[in-house]
């Protein structure tokens, strides 16, 4: 089974990796640790990642709540109640509607269970995930993260993770997924805490107050 990674060792398991990786250590050294990101392993929580795909995160959670106040509980009965125009109205998309409306099915029809899914290992999370229209590997990247707390995913098609990884490593902004492989290749068995550490220092710079802090050291 596939190693977690919790409350009780956050901390522990960024050492670990920050112990192989000295811009890791930086990032430690300057901002402190991660927030434990996490969602309960509900329907309503793939929902709300299916809505991040490619769009802001206050979008998405604008629909998830608008979504929330009409049916008050997201699930996949309640859902599958709506129209498409009722959808649309809670600023799903067309593509995000049968991507939702995809899901709700698989489940209510037994096809796929989400709290078994704890018990898998990652491969057989995102074989079950990715059979469902709509879900790719980030989608399951951040699942297994966020819900299922497993210690060794990479998402790489994640921009800010990418984005920040290349700024902590001063590689082109137009480096390759192949230069950028092998770097979260040596943080194994503990890419998902690196990849918090890299989330950390991309929302940490771009912070007012940091950002005016680096244009004073840079006068």
């Amino acid at each position: 089974m596939s190693r977690h990674f919790d409350r009780s060792n956050l901390r522990q398991l960024c050492d670990n990796i920050a112990a192989i990786d000295t811009d890791l250590h930086q990032i430690i050294q300057t901002y402190g640790y991660p927030p434990l990101w996490q969602r309960p392993n509900t329907f309503e929580s793939l929902v709300h990642i299916i809505l991040e795909q490619q769009v802001s995160l206050a979008s998405a959670l604008s629909a998830l709540n608008k979504l929330r106040k009409k049916i008050q509980e997201i699930t996949p009965a309640r859902v599958l109640l709506l129209t498409d125009e009722e959808l649309k109205a809670c600023y799903f998309s067309r593509q995000k509607t049968i991507y939702v409306r995809h899901l709700a099915e698989c489940i209510a029809e037994g096809k796929l269970s989400l709290p078994a899914l704890e018990f898998v290992p990652d491969d057989e999370v995102r074989r079950q995930l990715t059979a469902v229209k709509g879900i790719g590997n980030w989608t399951v990247d951040i699942y297994l993260i966020f819900i299922l707390h497993r210690a060794d995913i990479f998402p790489a098609g994640d921009l800010a993770a990418v984005n920040a990884l290349k700024k902590i490593k001063k590689l082109p902004a137009d480096a390759s997924t192949q230069d950028i492989l092998p770097i979260a290749e040596s943080w194994v068995p503990y890419r998902t805490l690196a990849t918090m550490l890299l989330w950390h220092f991309y929302l940490e710079e771009r912070k007012p107050v940091n950002k005016l802090k680096r244009n004073k050291q840079q006068v």
